[in-house]
């Protein structure tokens, strides 16, 4: 059970609650495509599946999203980055996503397109 004084799932080092907690909340929005990355995987992490729809680009957001309770997120690495700084409308953020299914590890690498609209960061997909 994650609490807003744990360590945040993420990787920052910062506790949940002012790091990713708050933009799961609503507090704020991830200013850069790289936190937004980052709150998402906090999201899988704590069960958030609100946020990661809202936060999943229109057009590539999935009718319905269910999480596998026998999986839980464990280590975030972020493994390079594109664009999607502070005053840009597009980047891509690669990571490798490590995480324990039924005691057993495992890990996903996956290079994504994140895009800004109206303020807004949001996942679109993976890039080829």
């Amino acid at each position: 059970m994650i609490t807003d004084e744990s360590r945040c799932p993420c990787g920052l080092g910062e506790p949940y609650g002012v790091c990713c907690g708050r933009f799961h909340r609503g507090a704020a929005t991830a200013p850069t495509a790289e936190l937004l990355m980052r709150s998402r995987f906090s999201a899988f992490a704590v069960g958030d599946t609100e946020y990661l729809t809202k936060t999943w680009h229109p057009k590539t957001r999935p009718a319905d999203l269910e999480l596998d309770p026998g999986q839980r997120w464990t280590f975030l690495e972020i493994l390079g980055k594109t664009g999607g700084g502070l005053l840009e409308n597009e980047g891509t953020v690669e990571f490798r996503a490590h995480y324990r299914q039924h005691r057993h590890p495992g890990s996903m690498h996956e290079k994504s397109r994140f895009v800004r609209a109206d303020g807004q960061w949001s996942y679109v997909a993976p890039v080829n």
